[in-house]
């Protein structure tokens, strides 16, 4: 097992504004990384550029993993839900890189996508318009689709938010499931410590690297708070070659 990502001074922005600036370091197969920070921190940047759909203003991302063995789950508030689809269509279009956007599926595909749907508790939901399910429904949905994909790579994006503890529960116990079956998960969290029981890796972004390593090591009241510090102190107007200039404490 070797490594699955690497940043190498890596860059990301929007119009030639920096988001994630000059990230270094490697993310190991099989790894259960929480991606941490205050909010502007860079952290959904971060697994957009990783997905492929944002690319570098400078440096670059190394992934030995293929774009079809990466799956990708935005936040909730990028997701339609006026969309007038149901759960078991939804579901099925995490088998779309094998059959096609408009393959057929067959008996044994719909016993697939049904299993998935029982095994996220939505068993006899698969009939019901996405714009009838509560948010924790429509996040269980959405982790039945993950479940289909079979990904190397698994990137979720504050996959826990305003969700019941029962549902945070049950999706953890599905994101420890792909761990312990090797797959390798990135996940940007804001409940630290949901991060310090369920995952031992951690990466904490102000725009730049605050720590990265065991989670008892880098998720620090001393770190946590540089963070903060670091965030606040950014000059949103520099440019991609320079480091944010710092306040003095």
């Amino acid at each position: 097992m070797g490594d699955v990502l690497a940043f190498r001074d890596l860059t990301l922005g929007y119009d030639r504004h920096p988001a994630v600036h000059h990230l270094d370091g490697t993310v190991p197969e099989g790894a259960l990384l929480a991606v941490c920070g205050p909010n502007g921190a860079g952290k959904s940047t971060l697994l957009k550029g990783i997905a492929g759909i944002l690319a570098p203003l400078a440096g670059r991302i190394e992934s030995r993993v293929p774009a079809r063995e990466i799956a990708y789950l935005p936040q909730a508030a990028e997701i339609d839900r006026s969309f007038p689809i149901d759960v078991f269509d939804l579901v099925s279009t995490g088998l779309w890189r094998r059959t096609g956007m408009f393959g057929g599926v067959g008996r044994a595909d719909r016993a697939r996508i049904e299993d998935a749907i029982a095994a996220v508790g939505l068993g006899g939901f698969e009939a019901r318009p996405i714009g009838t399910l509560s948010g924790g429904q429509m996040q269980r949905t959405l982790f039945a689709r993950l479940l289909l994909q079979e990904a190397r790579l698994i990137l979720l994006d504050e996959p826990f938010t305003a969700l019941d503890s029962g549902t945070v529960a049950d999706l953890v116990a599905l994101v420890e499931r792909w761990n312990g079956e090797g797959r390798t998960v990135l996940a940007v969290l804001h409940d630290m410590e949901l991060v310090r029981q369920h995952f031992p890796q951690t990466l904490l972004l102000a725009r730049e690297t605050v720590g990265w390593g065991a989670t008892r090591e880098v998720l620090t009241h001393t770190n946590l708070s540089e963070a903060r510090r670091m965030c606040e102190a950014w000059d949103d107007n520099a440019p991609t070659c320079a480091p944010a200039p710092v306040r003095a404490a």
